[in-house]
């Protein structure tokens, strides 16, 4: 008789530990869920990096080297900025003066033979925004100098 008064105990045991189980199962996929989406906009952020490092090259390249052989960084402080093209998509390029009070300044020294105070340059900043992320929300941005010298 007492076997059978017993019975029932072991069937609400075990829907305690079946309970006990699948709240823990469900706390660990959520935390897994979680992890997953900051990887991938982890991920998201490294290519958009590497895709704004790409168009300051692109746009250094092709100001250096334009096809009829005249090199946009020397233009005059005047006519800067410029918003140069990048093919890169949601990405924006603008070249803007760097020089205090936007005058013409000493180059900076380098470890070749010294031309100190002798040569003057435009230092100019060369800065790329590219939006990536859901809806383009998050944004990346790269800076650069560029000292271009220029005829006193």
């Amino acid at each position: 008789m007492a076997l059978k008064k017993q019975q029932g105990v072991v069937l609400i045991v075990a829907l305690v530990f079946l309970v006990a189980l699948t709240a823990v199962a469900a706390a660990l996929m959520q935390n897994t869920s979680v992890d997953i989406k900051m990887s991938g906009a982890s991920q998201l952020k490294v290519v958009a990096t590497q895709e704004a490092i790409s168009s300051l090259d692109e746009v250094i390249f092709n100001q250096v080297t334009q096809t009829d052989g005249v090199n946009d960084f020397a233009y005059p402080l005047g006519v800067f900025p410029l918003n140069p093209a990048v093919s890169a998509d949601n990405t924006t390029a603008q070249i803007s003066v760097a020089n205090s009070n936007n005058l013409v300044v000493d180059c900076p020294h380098s470890q070749s033979a010294s031309s100190a105070q002798v040569l003057k340059c435009n230092v100019l900043r060369v800065q790329i925004n590219r939006l990536y992320g859901r809806n383009n929300n998050s944004a990346v941005q790269i800076n650069s100098g560029v000292a271009q010298e220029v005829l006193p």
